[in-house]
């Protein structure tokens, strides 16, 4: 019997329908059964006429694809996360092009109060390694996760690490559950799952781990994050990449520098020189610059506001008194807060109940 999760996972299976299009339908039709049962009434809702695919079909191939794919990923105990599911990350629901779907294995912890990505050079040194376990090792009075890609190198160590020291962790891959890659890290992979942290693919179970797979995951990785932290790296590379999404999503870029002669540090001095990511050098740079050690204060609007800090109660301030504001507005009217700030603090008011985002991404104080 085809029920809504089955016509929910047959959308990735449709010819010329993206992962934009695809949210944007379930966001008019309010279901994917809908979505396949009275398609026409759910494009009569586009403001538009240039979308005109066709309905959206179940073939024998298809219904045969979406099946094998339920029946595996119950054996592996893998679960799917739609973009309307309470505990789709907050974080990559801000994003233009975050996934409408994933599957996961673990914990689904995606709305921590704090987050870290770490990424790095699969061909890390020393250096890198021992820098990935001082900076993690000085967050773990934080309620933190950990997040990074499962690749060899600074990857590894930073998930290995994160476990080490109790933290929970993200590993975001770049292929099927069914194909860990590499290979070997099925073992830290089996580890994660065990310990309480997570695996995170949007591919389905079998898919290999294909070079244009990459980019895609490193947007979920940046997505996920308040903030970025690049230890090791050349110029080119994914990590330069993840670092420059994590920047457009206005995320918090840091980079540790290293030894001017040595070509694997390059990448991260460029992110420096260019004004991408800032110097830091250890775990407490990061907790400073962030403001993670900030104490709450007491408000001076308590009935309203609860107990925040002074940029937290400016924030809801300004939504107030803008009576519901669209974002860009209200980042037109905070001029002495950084931007990359104002969405961490935006996103601490949503996740504390504190405000909420309506369509169109506009911004109210809850109760009022």
């Amino acid at each position: 019997m085809l029920n809504e999760l089955f016509y929910k996972i047959a959308l990735s299976h449709q010819k010329g329908y993206g992962n934009s299009l695809i949210k944007k339908l379930l966001q008019l039709s309010g279901s994917a059964t809908a979505l396949f049962l009275d398609f026409n009434s759910v494009r009569k809702k586009f403001k538009t006429t240039r979308y005109f695919l066709g309905p959206p079909i179940i073939t024998p191939e298809i219904e045969k694809a979406v099946q094998q794919e339920l029946e595996i990923s119950t054996k592996n105990g893998v679960t799917h996360c739609f973009f309307t599911d309470s505990d789709y990350p907050k974080r990559l629901l801000r994003c233009n092009d975050s996934p409408y779907m994933f599957c996961y294995k673990g914990n689904n912890q995606f709305n921590m109060e704090k987050t870290l990505a770490v990424v790095g050079t699969r061909n890390a040194t020393s250096y890198g390694k021992d820098l990935v376990r001082r900076v993690i090792s000085e967050l773990t009075t934080l309620n933190i996760s950990i997040i990074s890609g499962l690749a060899i190198g600074i990857d590894t160590f930073a998930h290995d690490a994160a476990l080490d020291y109790r933290l929970h962790t993200v590993g975001v891959l770049g292929s099927g559950f069914g194909n860990i890659y590499p290979s070997s890290n099925n073992r830290l992979a089996k580890r994660m799952t065990e310990m309480g942290s997570t695996l995170v693919s949007e591919f389905s179970f079998y898919t290999s781990p294909d070079r244009q797979n990459f980019p895609r995951r490193n947007r979920i990785i940046a997505g996920m994050a308040d903030a970025l932290l690049v230890v090791e790296t050349g110029k080119r590379g994914g990590s330069i990449i993840t670092a420059c999404i994590a920047h457009s999503y206005q995320r918090d870029v840091f980079a540790i520098p290293g030894s001017v002669f040595e070509p694997s540090h390059e990448g991260c001095h460029e992110l420096i020189r260019q004004n991408l990511a800032a110097l830091v050098t250890s775990g407490d740079n990061i907790i400073e610059m962030m403001g993670w050690n900030e104490e709450k204060q007491s408000s001076s609007q308590p009935q309203l506001f609860q107990e925040l800090n002074e940029d937290e109660e400016f924030v809801c301030t300004i939504i107030q008194n803008l009576k519901e504001p669209y974002i860009d507005e209200l980042l037109s009217n905070i001029n002495t807060i950084p931007t990359s700030k104002v969405f961490s603090i935006l996103l601490g008011l949503e996740l504390n109940g504190i405000i909420e985002v309506l369509p169109g991404k506009r911004y109210r104080i809850i109760g009022r």
